[in-house]
């Protein structure tokens, strides 16, 4: 069994040091939140307590820092049981090994178990929805254990239906139809589908045509890897002049395209997810998230490859703040050129950014009134953050990490209370990866 879902509780999280993120980043001390049937009810100080209401628990907060749950809007998931597998690879490292060594020899339960463990890892360390890029779909058994792992992990996701890069018998057309069909009934909200074609960067115009239609036939939202090269230098341009620029397209990456292309991403209605981290380690190009800033995109933060990064949306923050200081002097003047994020931009980056990014803007990412109640307390008394009060976001940004953790609810739920995660059989889960991890030979290089 994994977490208990039963009745939606009533909850006051009380005197909180409260951080709401839209419009923009915001600080309100002391505090209360309450939420009720899952979403957030009111945002104040001192709200009216009833001691006679028996079904409100009240969670005493004033030692915490209370802000929306993370939004990582780009993960291979699956990739859970190949932690740190290809830590010093390149590109064509982690390709050869990840993509065209281990991915082959995934079975469904590996799937499962992959996409369960970092469901929970996610969950762990305040991130309550995530973008599943998964293209590991070697049959559709593969994608029915992959979406019920997203499910008895107790996440919000949107699980993207990938191809297998080197397998191109496995870009099968009706098993995305009955992936659709199947696992995503429409009366689930917490878990959803896009289709995650390997698209016009790297696939011929004919494929990516036929992959944008299937996700057009389906309702669905596309998201992509997309770069210069090798197959159309101008991606972005390459589906505008075939029809295929729609709004709520997430693309990924793209450091190496030129201003003319995010202007097309922009103007298309599309967003970004970057993943610092990555992007850095394996020298996909120059930072991101100061052009995307310039070029008024959307834009969200990703993990991307727990087989070389950290998996926490407090490294990929920081991340994308420092390499950003980078991006912002390109002379080495030290003046920069408008280039550089604050603490602020990048928390909103990763919630409620990262959220519209994948088309959950009202949903999720903030404290409005009405939003989901998927929230995030973190201890404020930890040596690392006390004292906190100087500046809450740049605290949360900079100096923040997953033990600080206490308290993930997903739907008003708690996942985790205390600093512990309520999944009930956490060491099957674990035992499972170490199985998994002997039987694909991860260990050895």
């Amino acid at each position: 069994m994994g977490n208990e879902r039963h009745h939606t509780p009533r909850l006051l999280l009380r005197g909180g040091l409260v951080i709401d993120t839209a419009p923009h980043p915001v600080v309100h001390p002391h505090t209360d939140v309450l939420v009720e049937a899952g979403r957030i009810a009111a945002v104040g100080r001192d709200l009216p307590l009833d001691d006679s209401d028996t079904g409100l628990e009240v969670i005493d907060a004033r030692t915490m820092v209370v802000l929306p749950g993370f939004v990582d809007a780009h993960r291979h998931l699956w990739q859970g049981v190949l932690r740190s597998a290809a830590v010093d690879a390149s590109l064509d490292g982690y390709f050869s090994r990840v993509l065209g060594d281990l991915a082959g020899r995934f079975t469904p339960a590996d799937v499962h178990t992959g996409n369960l463990l970092g469901a929970l890892d996610c969950l762990d360390s305040g991130i309550t929805t995530v973008q599943d890029f998964s293209h590991v779909q070697y049959s559709p058994e593969h994608t029915a254990a992959a979406v019920e792992a997203l499910r008895e992990a107790g996440i919000r996701a949107v699980f993207g239906y990938g191809y297998p890069v080197f397998d191109e018998s496995a870009r099968q057309a009706d098993w995305v139809r009955k992936a659709r069909t199947a696992h995503f009934p429409s009366h689930d909200a917490r878990v959803t589908m896009a289709l995650a074609p390997v698209g016009p960067s790297f696939t011929p115009p004919e494929a990516v045509r036929e992959d944008w239609l299937l996700a057009r036939e389906l309702g669905l939202p596309v998201a992509v890897h997309v770069s210069a090269g090798p197959v159309a230098m101008r991606p972005i341009t390459a589906l505008r002049e075939e029809g295929l620029l729609t709004a709520g397209t997430l693309y990924v990456h793209g450091n190496s395209l030129p201003d003319s292309e995010l202007r097309l991403i922009a103007e298309s209605g599309g967003a970004v997810a970057i993943t610092p981290a990555i992007e850095a380690s394996m020298r996909f190009g120059a930072p991101m998230a100061g052009r995307l800033r310039r070029a008024g995109i959307t834009t969200g933060l990703g993990a991307d490859a727990v087989t070389s990064a950290p998996g926490d949306m407090f490294s990929q923050m920081r991340a994308a703040l420092m390499s950003s200081h980078f991006d912002g002097d390109r002379d080495g003047g030290g003046d920069g050129d408008g280039l550089a994020l604050k603490a602020a931009d990048v928390l909103r980056m990763a919630t409620a950014e990262g959220a519209a990014a994948l088309g959950l803007g009202e949903e999720v990412g903030s404290l409005g009134v009405g939003k989901r109640a998927d929230l995030v307390l973190l201890r404020a008394d930890a040596l690392n953050l006390a004292p906190v009060a100087h500046d809450p976001i740049g605290a949360v940004v900079t100096a923040a990490h997953p033990g600080n953790v206490d308290t993930v609810l997903v739907d008003g739920r708690a996942v985790k209370r205390g600093g512990r995660l309520l999944y009930a059989n956490l060491g099957g889960v674990l035992a499972e990866a170490h199985r998994a991890t002997e039987r694909l030979g991860a260990s050895s290089p």
